[in-house]
């Protein structure tokens, strides 16, 4: 998880598209136990967290990161990316949807930051 995470920014030098197929799992894993999805949160939490200075802080790895993996835990989530304007200031954000509400978001981000692009694809809302 810390190596991933020391290496999101190489991949976000990648175009949407190709960043979406390299983040997609090649085969869908089977569903996960409902707690999987909580613990292993918390575990890449910990390792991003470990892993500073060195990993980058913010939405976009910490995102990249947690979709990567819960997503080959078989966990159903998507990873929304969008922009808003924040005390004054265009911003972007990043962030983890499952069941269509925001997943490890300690506020919704819908009401701030407008989906501009999503991965696994789909029209933005």
């Amino acid at each position: 998880m810390l190596l991933f995470g020391l290496a999101v920014p190489l991949l976000l030098r990648a175009r949407p598209e190709r960043l979406a197929a390299r983040l997609e799992p090649a085969a869908p894993p089977p569903p996960p136990h409902p707690a999987v999805a909580d613990a292993l949160a918390r575990r890449i939490d910990f390792w991003l967290r470990a892993g500073r200075p060195l990993v980058r802080r913010g939405c976009l790895t910490r995102g990249i990161t947690r979709f990567w993996f819960l997503r080959r835990a078989g966990v159903p989530v998507s990873l929304r990316f969008g922009m808003g304007e924040v005390e004054g200031r265009i911003e972007g954000h990043c962030w983890l949807v499952r069941d269509g509400e925001p997943f490890l978001e300690p506020r919704d981000p819908r009401e701030v930051y407008t989906e501009t692009f999503r991965i696994p694809g789909g029209a933005p809302r």
